[in-house]
């Protein structure tokens, strides 16, 4: 009659003339395997971000080879390097302007937490203007852990609620960091 298989990670059930599965886990998975990123790189971070695009790395498996340097066409904002106090605010509008869903990588010590330069103009980590997804440490990391970063988004993309964007939870998110959708 018909057969239960697994496609790219999505459960379905095959017949004569038919293909049935969950629409949500459809979505993910094609959201997963399309995500087109935002690099925002700055200093030594953004040179190791820049080798994942390399033929050693190739982070095009992944269905990102196009880098998208439109924050309205990108799904995930890739913040690379040290992020100075000045530049927060242009960081946040990035952030603001692109649409739902979103996610963010934080990648290295200095967009993570500051890193080395404790110092009053350095931001001591993105997370004090936009909310993070996955955070990817080293100084400066190598591409093997940025890739591994990568991958634990895709992971959240596969696995998240098509409905978690708009729980009380994720409002709240949104307040903390003074972000309003409605503006």
């Amino acid at each position: 009659m018909g057969k239960v298989e697994v496609v790219n990670g999505v459960e379905t059930f095959n017949g004569e003339g038919f293909q049935l599965a969950m629409l949500d886990k459809v979505i993910a998975a094609a959201r997963a395997n399309s995500v087109w990123p935002l690099p925002f790189a700055t200093s030594c971070c953004g040179i190791e971000y820049m080798a994942t695009m390399g033929t050693n790395y190739d982070v095009a498996r992944f269905g990102m080879e196009r880098m998208s340097f439109s924050p309205r066409q990108a799904d995930l904002l890739i913040v690379a390097g040290t992020i100075s106090k000045k530049l927060a605010p242009i960081l946040k509008q990035v952030y603001e302007q692109m649409a739902e869903p979103k996610w963010v990588l934080s990648v290295g010590a200095c967009a993570s937490s500051g890193g080395i330069f404790d110092t009053y103009s350095v931001l001591q980590g993105i997370d004090r203007v936009i909310p993070v997804d996955v955070y990817v440490p080293g100084c400066p990391p190598r591409p093997e852990q940025i890739i591994e970063g990568i991958m634990n988004v895709h992971r959240l993309v596969k696995h998240e609620s098509l409905r978690r964007r708009y729980s009380d939870e994720y409002k709240h998110l949104l307040t903390k960091y003074n972000l309003n959708e409605d503006e």
